[in-house]
């Protein structure tokens, strides 16, 4: 099999390459080890920076997004009691964030490569990279019970942190960054109305919490109704022990923490339904330098990890995604290999910085196991400072609503 970028892994970086690809006139085949059901059902990032919609937009992959996704203008703050509104279009000249689950993305991206793009082999274990630093590189992979090769240009490694593209980096080039974090997130999914409008991020001397949602889903009434109704849904998170495990949590403990962690002074109640969903999710920062070795590129959570407080991981994959196409089209309009050759610089850049704001978010609001009454009072003062300070507040918002995709 012979293509022109081989892309490993059908997460949100290796669909949206193959389809800003295909949009370019660029053939691609996408390499995905696990089936399509796992794919559209894996439960990841919710939020979508003001880069992330107008590029998928832009893909014509934005249809279903801009009818079900919900935009929101401003997020909360909560500490000591106290509320505070972030508004992000008023700091940042209009830039907002949109609610759409990265299942939802994918499952766009799937039904438009398989309508309109090239191969997307579902079941097909990429084995290796090989020849990375030659002019032809090969994906050996198995599909169907059978070993096949797929000769490349170029490929592009979207497959995760136990991919096998990383692995094909020599270890005398590669260079790894990385921070653990004394703590994890308990996610649950309920079957209810969010409890405010817009998400909450609360800091508590027991630990962080936030009030998220997933847009409303349209669900038949009965058989006798043709009719429909909207179920809502909401995302809710709790700061656990990194050693906590789902099970360990009754749905009762996890509303109290809830209900506790994000209290107010005004009257604000917190809705409570059936829990559907639990499952912890660990807390890590992860750079691998460089992003690219011969002909050989990185994107995604293969070349890095940022912790979730952020909401940058999804978003990161669309900036490594579209660096790449850029640069394979400027290429082949002006014979220049500049922008590929500094794929990996160009792509740091942003990288860090979302590695820096999410590093930020999550010591802002996180309680660490050792901390003190000075951390506490250090928290604090970070917070009043976003909530008093116009200069202190539009660097949060412009960071949450993204760094520039140019």
């Amino acid at each position: 099999m012979r293509t022109t970028v081989g892309i490993i892994g059908a997460g949100p970086a290796g669909l949206l390459l193959a389809r800003l690809l295909h949009r370019a006139g660029i053939d691609s085949v996408v390499l995905e080890s696990r089936d399509r059901a796992y794919v559209e059902h894996r439960q990841r990032a919710g939020i979508l920076e003001q880069g992330t919609v107008d590029v998928l937009r832009e893909a014509g992959a934005g249809r279903r997004m801009e009818r079900e996704g919900l935009r929101h203008d401003g997020i909360e703050l909560r500490f000591g009691r106290r509320r505070h509104r972030v508004d992000l279009p008023g700091l940042t000249g209009g830039r907002s964030v949109t609610v759409y689950a990265q299942t939802e993305v994918c499952k766009d991206l799937i039904a438009l490569q398989l309508e309109e793009g090239g191969p997307l082999l579902f079941g097909a274990e990429a084995l290796a990279v090989e020849g990375a630093e030659g002019d032809r590189p090969r994906i050996p992979f198995r599909h169907q019970g059978r070993e096949d090769v797929l000769e490349c240009d170029y490929v592009v490694g979207c497959d995760g942190f136990w991919g096998v593209a990383r692995k094909a980096f020599p270890a005398a080039v590669s260079r790894v960054f990385e921070r653990s974090y004394p703590y994890a997130w308990l996610g649950v999914l309920a079957d209810v109305a969010p409890s405010h409008d817009e998400l909450v991020y609360a800091r508590h001397d027991r630990g962080f919490a936030l009030l998220s949602m997933r847009p409303p889903v349209r669900r038949p009434c009965g058989e006798a109704a043709p009719l429909s109704v909207e179920s809502f849904v909401s995302r809710l998170y709790l700061q656990v022990p990194a050693d906590a495990r789902a099970e360990e949590w009754s749905d009762d403990a996890v509303w109290a923490e809830l209900e506790t962690r994000s209290a107010t002074d005004d009257g604000w109640t917190l809705e409570r339904g059936p829990i559907t969903q639990k499952s912890v999710t660990p807390m890590r920062s992860f750079v691998h330098e460089p992003m690219r070795h011969g002909r050989l590129f990185l994107a995604g959570d293969a070349a890095h990890i940022v912790p979730p407080t952020g909401a940058k991981g999804l978003n990161l994959a669309v900036g490594d995604a579209v660096t790449f196409v850029r640069a394979l089209v400027h290429q082949r309009e002006t014979g220049s290999p500049g922008l590929l050759d500094a794929y990996s610089t160009t792509c740091l850049r942003r990288v860090w910085q979302a590695e820096r704001f999410s590093y930020d978010m999550t010591t802002l609001l996180h309680r660490a196991p050792d901390a003190t009454d000075f951390d506490a009072r250090l928290q604090l003062a970070r917070l009043e400072r976003i909530a008093t300070s116009r200069a202190a507040e539009t660097d949060l918002a412009e960071a949450y609503t993204g760094f520039s995709l140019d």
